[in-house]
């Protein structure tokens, strides 16, 4: 805004009184006028795409995960004796007995029909649960 009085000397020693104009802070070398930055929004701008990326990242991969474990909760919850299983390692019978956290599956018959092969297992070993076939 203000006018300073430069002085030029060139190599001959002769002395040459310029005019120069100066440029302040929100003034650009062209004479157009920048627009002030506010800090509050270039904070704001600045936190923002991290922000979007964390919300992103809940609805792609952690609220699914959430809703998948609740469903198998309620399943190993809902399981009765009578109910065909697969556990987490492969190994399919059915339930014949329930006893607090652990859940006793009947695999098959060992030798004679009488001779029947019962396994205890923690009910979190639990992949699915097929309901009894009755």
């Amino acid at each position: 805004m203000t006018n300073i009085l430069e002085t030029v000397v060139f190599a001959d020693g002769e002395g040459v009184t310029t005019e120069a104009n100066t440029t302040q802070a929100g003034t650009a070398a062209n004479g157009a006028e920048q627009p002030e930055v506010n800090p509050v929004m270039s904070g704001i701008m600045t936190i923002l795409p991290f922000a979007l990326v964390i919300v992103l990242l809940y609805f792609m991969m952690i609220r699914p995960q959430r809703k998948r474990e609740k469903e198998t909760k309620e399943m190993i919850n809902a399981m009765k004796v009578g109910d065909k299983v697969v556990t987490i390692g492969g190994i399919c019978g059915k339930v014949v007995k329930i006893k607090d956290e652990f859940v006793f599956i009947e695999t098959g018959n060992i030798g004679t029909q009488d001779e029947k092969s019962v396994l205890k297992m923690e009910r979190d070993a639990v992949r699915s649960v097929e309901g009894s076939k009755k």
